[in-house]
């Protein structure tokens, strides 16, 4: 026995004799001992320790460094502030253990397909056995409806036709030929000696010879890169691009600062407290909470809109997506035939000819049931008329026949192509239906031709018929398609149709809704092949249809896009669509799509159209500019925090807030406000801009600006005051004063932040319209600020101030509202000069 590499290059009989079986099927005792060599036919189950996932969510550089901040509070016995500072970690790890615990199924999902049992012949003898059970050598039987469950060398079918759909992406059943020997080089579409692993039969019968099973077979190839890990989202991508630029510049003014105390004379218990404050005030806290937040609210609204989110990053990757690679069938199209065109000189005898040529009463063949939806009379055509003969559809000879009793004269009805039918026609006016058929062959429809004659007995030659009609079948688009690919286009994102379909086909339906203007824009998977990485990228700038593909095509599609800077989005429903779909910044599964395909994918969509994919990314990039906005108005506080502690150890002063107080701040006072952040409603037109780049996307230099602009300059005004009340009241009095205006400088900034480009004044109604909700959380803040300032005095180091102390945090409150406004409307002066 030897491994065959090539098996379709073979005939059956040389396969038998390659893989040491017969028509007789192996003994038990080679069953047993094949096992041992091959294995079960099965896949291996990844297994993921719940332990591991637990300890991940530890790994993050801003929670090291509040975990650093912990330990300086604990050495120096400030007991709340590190059981404050405890309970934020362990909250954040228990929200992303829980969010991740539910993730990975895909191995599960995809081990489904193989748990089935077979008929095989053993020792001479059909059994039934379970799919797992199967080695290579097993004569397997197969029947109309069975799925397939190990890659299979066709020894002998009757009219055999499969739906490899869910492995190759072909959208109509493909007929099979045992008798074919294929060159060595032949792609996996193309192997029509082949059966695959997860394929149906939809027609026919046949007999196979098992060549490969389990981690062996093509499938196991689809499911072997469905393992590797999924990529970051752009958001988690942009916080780390921040995050450890950030924590390289705390670490070296840290240092510096420390060194500056030691030059003071502070004491090590006064300089590790300086630590904790200065620590404590550059990590923002609330920041993953509320992204979380948003996140969640965003998931709920898509959800309305008949699209569910499986891991909440995908909701902001929406947003920032500059590819969308969308399958043909099922997300721009509907999945079900219909028929196009009809050509007949009498239409009604064609209808009936349709009616009567049907083989089959489930109706699985796409063809029939567009014919059945078409005429509307079928069932009662064939009731009504006695069935004497029938020829199943045979696929060398590319027809299928039928004799019914027409009012006593058995009549014979046939059905298929053009070129088939024509051989046993003598009439005069072939060449009308020619042109016909040629036109309509131009535009990617499935043509077949229907005729009726005399019965005069099975020989063939013996059929003298009439053609009487040609019918065009489509695969339609799905409604709203057109304008999603050019509301797409508009904003930005290259739309690419990637499809296992042939390209004519995939050409004809790409122009009908705009994807592409003609074949120059048409790739083939074969083209594919011989392209390096980079000229493939340079190519997918202008090629917009790729036909014929194979799941490693497609895949290897989104990494050369990945690679190059791009945030891909990759729709499919079937198990060919699973490693591009598990590799994809954004993998979206059809709702009528397999359990492989959802279980990989992080949104499912449960209406399949373009149309819910691009209203979801309108919806993302509001939650992406909601989530921008948060970033700016957590980050932008706690550089006021940074600036102001700073500035009072570089004058020899005493710390202008303590850690509890800034903890306060972060999660509670500002924690109330940045909760309606969510809840912001869409800022513009978001379709009319292009995508930002990734790191452009949450912390470009726009933002950068901004960030550190509000918080020097409020950095500066809060330390002035505070260096002033020190002059007016005792220590604990002026830090009390400070620590409200702080707060309330926050709350006006937050209010500010509600519109990015536009000035408050610019359009009032819509600066209270946009998010009213922001006002309503002042009002609660402003009252947990009162219990830390007259009731919680000994935990929060506060003391009881007058109504006329009140001035000081409403006027700095009001100075940054004020710098604020006056540098959104400089920058709305320049926006409208260019």
């Amino acid at each position: 026995m030897e491994t065959i590499h090539l098996p379709h290059h073979f005939s059956a009989e040389e396969n038998l004799a390659k893989i040491a079986s017969s028509f007789q099927g192996l003994s038990h005792q080679e069953v047993v001992q094949r096992e041992k060599i091959f294995g079960k036919n099965v896949l291996k189950e990844e297994e993921i320790s719940v332990a591991k996932i637990f300890f991940r969510q530890f790994h993050n550089i801003l929670i090291y460094v509040l975990l650093a901040a912990s330990v300086i509070s604990a050495l120096s016995y400030r007991i709340v502030d590190f059981l404050a500072i405890i309970f934020l970690v362990i909250f954040n790890a228990l929200l992303g253990f829980w969010q991740e615990l539910k993730a990975e199924t895909s191995i599960h999902a995809l081990k489904k397909l193989t748990e089935s049992r077979e008929t095989v012949i053993r020792e001479g003898k059909e059994i039934s056995v379970a799919s797992k059970s199967l080695v290579p050598g097993d004569i397997v039987l197969l029947n109309e409806g069975e799925t397939v469950t190990a890659d299979m060398r066709i020894i002998h079918d009757e009219s055999l036709m499969v739906d490899e759909s869910s492995i190759t992406g072909e959208s109509l059943p493909v007929a099979k030929d045992h008798m074919a020997t294929l060159p060595a080089k032949t792609a996996v579409t193309d192997q029509v000696n082949m059966l695959f692993a997860g394929s149906t039969v939809v027609r026919g019968n046949a007999k196979a010879l098992v060549i490969r099973t389990g981690l062996n077979t093509y499938f196991a190839s689809i499911v072997e890169k469905a393992q590797i890990k999924s990529v970051e989202s752009p958001l988690t991508k942009a916080v780390n691009f921040f995050t450890k630029r950030y924590v390289v510049l705390l670490c070296c003014l840290f240092a510096f600062i420390g060194l500056y105390g030691v030059m003071q004379g502070r004491d090590w218990f006064e300089i590790g407290y300086i630590f904790i404050a200065e620590l404590v005030s550059a990590v923002p806290e609330g920041l993953p909470i509320v992204v979380t937040l948003v996140l969640v609210l965003g998931a709920l609204a898509l959800h309305r809109k008949k699209t569910l989110i499986r891991v909440l990053p995908a909701v902001e990757t929406l947003g920032s997506t500059t590819v969308i690679a969308v399958d043909k069938t099922g997300t721009i199209t509907s999945g079900n035939l219909r028929v196009e065109k009809v050509y007949s000189l009498d239409g009604k005898r064609l209808e009936r000819i349709a009616g009567l040529c049907v083989e089959e009463k489930k109706m699985i063949d796409p063809i029939d049931r567009a014919l059945e939806n078409w005429i509307q009379i079928g069932p009662q055509l064939r009731k009504k008329n006695k069935r004497l003969w029938l020829y199943p559809f045979d696929t060398r000879k590319r027809l299928m026949a039928a004799v019914y009793d027409i009012d006593g004269n058995p009549t014979l009805f046939v059905k298929g192509a053009f070129e088939a039918l024509k051989k046993f026609s003598s009439q005069k006016n072939l060449e009308l239906y020619e042109q016909e058929v040629t036109q309509l062959s131009k535009k990617g429809l499935r043509v077949l031709a229907f005729a009726e004659g005399s019965w005069h007995g099975e020989a063939m030659e013996t059929w003298n018929i009439e053609i009487v009609g040609i019918v065009a079948f489509l695969d339609p688009p799905n409604e709203g398609v057109v304008h999603a690919v050019i509301e797409a286009q508009k904003a930005g994102m290259n739309v690419i149709m990637i499809t296992g379909d042939h390209a004519a086909t995939a050409a004809a339906i790409a122009k009908e809704v705009k994807i592409c203007r003609g074949c120059e824009e048409v790739m083939t998977g074969e083209m594919l092949e011989n392209f390096t990485d980079q000229e493939l990228y340079e190519k997918l700038h202008y090629i917009k249809v790729i036909a014929r593909i194979l799941p490693e095509h497609k895949y290897r599609i989104v990494r050369v896009l990945q690679d190059r800077g791009e945030i891909v989005a990759v729709s499919g429903d079937g198990v060919n669509d699973v490693p591009a779909l598990k590799a994809a910044d954004l993998g979206i599964a059809m709702g009528s799509g397999t359990e492989a395909a959802k279980s990989v994918s992080k949104m499912v969509i449960l209406d399949n159209n373009l149309k819910v994919i691009v209203e979801a990314i309108a919806k993302g990039r509001v939650i992406a500019d909601n989530i921008r906005k948060i970033i700016y108005y957590l980050v932008s506080a706690s550089v006021q925090e940074i600036f102001l502690i700073s500035l009072a150890i570089f004058s020899n002063l005493p710390l202008p807030l303590f850690p509890i107080q800034i903890l306060w701040i972060n999660l509670v006072t500002d924690g109330v406000q940045d909760k309606t952040f969510p809840l912001i409603q869409q800022e513009g037109d978001v379709m009319q801009r292009k995508p930002r780049k990734m790191y452009r996307q949450f912390f470009d230099l726009s933002q950068v600006i901004r960030i550190s602009t509000f918080g020097i300059v409020m950095g500066l005004v809060a330390f002035i005051l505070f260096r002033y009340l020190l002059t007016q009241f005792t220590y604990e009095h002026a830090v009390t004063i400070t620590f409200t205006s702080v707060v309330m400088s926050q709350w006006f900034n937050g209010i500010q932040a509600q519109k990015e480009n536009e000035p408050f004044f610019y359009c009032v109604k819509k600066s209270f319209s946009i998010n009213p909700y922001v006002f309503l959380s002042i009002g609660v803040g402003f009252f947990l600020q009162l219990f830390a300032v007259y009731i919680a005095q000994e935990a929060f180091h506060t003391q009881s101030m007058s109504w006329y102390e009140w001035r000081f945090p409403i006027f700095t409150a009001l100075i940054g509202f004020t710098f604020v406004e006056i540098k959104k409307w400089i920058e709305f002066f320049i926006r409208s000069c260019k």
